[in-house]
């Protein structure tokens, strides 16, 4: 028999390598989730649940490919089983077409009982161990989906496979919409499937090295591999030196994009003598901020032979292609910052959803290389979509000491003390405005509807942008942190905005995670003015209050000196998205009923470290 599946070796052979622009900028297939019916497989009661059943799936079909987007603003991929699971070959069936469609979550659905273990291939046959598994059981009395979704978990628990169970606390009507109970779990279980998915397969690129003996800018390979599936790629600063001396990026965009910054911007490079030219200044910003771009997610034109000889450079295939690197951190203090600009504009640029190309996903960039924070970042974005504020925890002010200092008294905004939230002027643009405005809908709308009606409405993006570029000043470098100077992005967050505040930390090799809701806060202009001058008054700022804590227990129970931060009330998400990652969550303020976690949490008490440490990492 002929092997029809063999390869055509003689023209691979003779095959040129080149580098195409693909529909989304990294490689890698779509987040694809499964949905699978079952229901019992005798006659009679399998056909008197059939259309029932089908109908059940297409509510869950619909709710998801509606209400779930990627943080591209495309959807996932949702798929469905064949045919309704009953037995151990449909089972079967269902898990080739799943591994054909490259599935890697998976929601049961039933209405009625079902053979949960021995005939559904539930455990070992559908899915592999890395999937993320949920079921939803319909709460009736004349079709028992509880009943199922009971016994299904509970072997699913046995085998160590987490489940998320969902059942509705009243009894379901089968007539319109799902209940809205169980589409917020559904949601949640699908928006954090997918940013597990997305993560996996590419990697963290680490430009540079530890700063300043930061801990989270120690890049722990293993950490991100067995927590993450994600790989990680290290390149030194010179990289980024080299590419600017041989002139190694797009000549054209840069030309573009020093009109744009130097038109549209407010730029005050500082005052006495500077280490280079205002435009010499501007221009290395750029440069930096493109080519740590390029090799994030490449650039076609830098391996193009006619574009090359145009510009000047030499073409490089190989380093056009870049490190598939969906999260990045750079180094620059201080082997870099002692003698070149810092990245403060490149950070603040590529982690924003705009630049001289227009709006765009926003790109996760820490700063000092803080690769921990880096990955919360990267969670909450791609759950979101949403850009990601990178901030140090500056300051902790009680309402006492403000008063003290300024006498005014703000206690009226924060009676139990505030975050000052500041970190040179790496933060992202948005941050200097009133996100939830731009749709002017209110601070109570959804986070994720903010971000999908930005992403599909043309007039709102410019919106977005024309006022982040008014609300922003970059100002020259302080150089008694930067000799080697630098534009940091200023601003001042307006207050009353719901913020999501996190943190990821290591302890020996277990990776732990800290996630409080708060809102920022207004400051009289003079108590701003005054912590500002106090602290470093070009750098941009967010004042921040935690709910439910004073800022003071905060700062005394996070981690390190950097955390992340979020429009948004997400913690709830957060948990979920952790719990499916298998990394426990040291503190958190989120309401005991909004908490989304698989069953087996519940038999083993509650208890995230617990569960993590029987469970392990989920790749290994």
């Amino acid at each position: 028999m002929a092997d029809t599946n063999r390869p055509d070796f003689e023209t691979l052979k003779s095959r040129q390598r080149g580098f195409a622009l693909r529909a989304r900028r990294l490689a890698g297939h779509v987040p694809t989730i499964a949905i699978t019916p079952v229901a019992d497989g005798r006659a009679g009661a399998y056909e008197d649940n059939q259309a029932g059943t089908w109908a059940m799936a297409e509510r869950v079909y619909d709710l998801i490919t509606r209400k779930v987007a990627l943080c591209d603003g495309l959807p996932p991929r949702v798929v469905v089983a064949p045919e309704i699971v009953y037995g151990a070959r449909t089972g079967a069936l269902a898990q080739e077409y799943y591994t054909q469609q490259g599935v890697s979550a998976n929601i049961w659905v039933s209405r009625s009982w079902a053979y949960s273990d021995e005939l559904m291939s539930a455990c070992m046959g559908v899915g592999s161990s890395e999937w993320q598994q949920a079921a939803y059981g319909l709460n009736q009395t004349d079709r028992p989906g509880a009943v199922w979704l009971k016994a299904f978990c509970a072997a699913m628990d046995e085998k160590k496979r987490p489940i998320f169970s969902i059942y509705n606390p009243d009894l379901e009507s089968e007539e319109g919409g799902i209940a809205p109970y169980v589409a917020e779990r559904l949601v949640r279980f699908a928006r954090a499937a997918c940013a597990v998915a997305e993560m996996r397969g590419k990697n963290y690129l680490s430009v540079g090295s530890v700063s300043m003996g930061i801990i989270g800018s120690d890049v722990r390979r293993n950490l991100m591999h067995h927590y993450l599936g994600m790989g990680s790629v290290s390149v030194d600063m010179v990289a980024v030196k080299g590419r600017m001396d041989r002139g190694f990026y797009d000549h054209e965009e840069f030309d573009k994009a020093f009109a744009f910054m130097k038109e549209k911007f407010e730029i005050n490079y500082g005052s006495g003598s500077r280490p280079q030219p205002a435009d010499g200044l501007l221009a290395d910003c750029i440069k930096m901020t493109m080519i740590v771009r390029d090799m994030m997610i490449g650039n076609p034109r830098l391996g193009d032979e006619t574009v090359a000889k145009a510009q000047g450079f030499t073409a490089d295939l190989e380093q056009a292609q870049g490190y598939n690197a969906i999260a990045a951190g750079t180094q620059g203090q201080r082997m870099w910052t002692d003698l070149y600009p810092n990245f403060d504009m490149t950070e603040s640029l590529l982690n924003s959803s705009f630049d001289w190309n227009g709006f765009r996903p926003a790109m996760i960039v820490a700063t000092e290389n803080d690769s921990k924070n880096a990955i919360g970042m990267l969670g909450a974005f791609l759950m979101t979509g949403i850009p990601q504020l990178f901030a140090d925890i500056r300051t902790n002010w009680t309402a006492e000491s403000i008063k003290a200092a300024t006498g005014k008294d703000v206690g009226s905004v924060a009676a139990r003390g505030l975050i000052d939230k500041r970190n040179s002027g790496a933060g992202a643009l948005e941050y200097a405005l009133d996100l939830f405005s731009i749709i002017d809908k209110g601070h109570d709308l959804d986070i994720y509807e903010v971000a999908g009606e930005i992403r599909s409405n043309t007039k709102l993006q410019n919106k977005l942008i024309d006022t982040a570029i008014k609300g922003t000043v970059y100002e020259g470098a302080n150089l008694q942190y930067f000799p080697g100077d630098g534009l940091s992005s200023s601003y001042r967050t307006p207050g009353g905005l719901p913020m999501t505040a996190y943190r990821y930390n290591v302890v020996g090799d277990l990776p732990t995670v800290s996630i409080v809701e708060g809102e920022t806060v207004e400051l009289p202009g003079e108590v701003a003015d005054h912590i500002s001058n106090v602290t470093d008054k070009t750098w941009p700022e967010s004042y921040w209050v935690p709910r439910d804590m004073s800022s003071f227990e905060y700062m005394s129970r996070i981690g390190p000196n950097h955390d992340a931060n979020s429009f948004g009330l997400i913690g709830a998400d957060l948990i979920t998205l952790n719990a499916m990652l298998r990394i426990p969550v040291d503190f958190h303020n989120i309401p005991a009923e909004k908490i989304f976690r698989p069953t087996i949490w519940d038999r083993l008490g509650g208890d995230d470290f617990r569960v993590c440490d029987k469970l392990g990492p989920l790749y290994i």
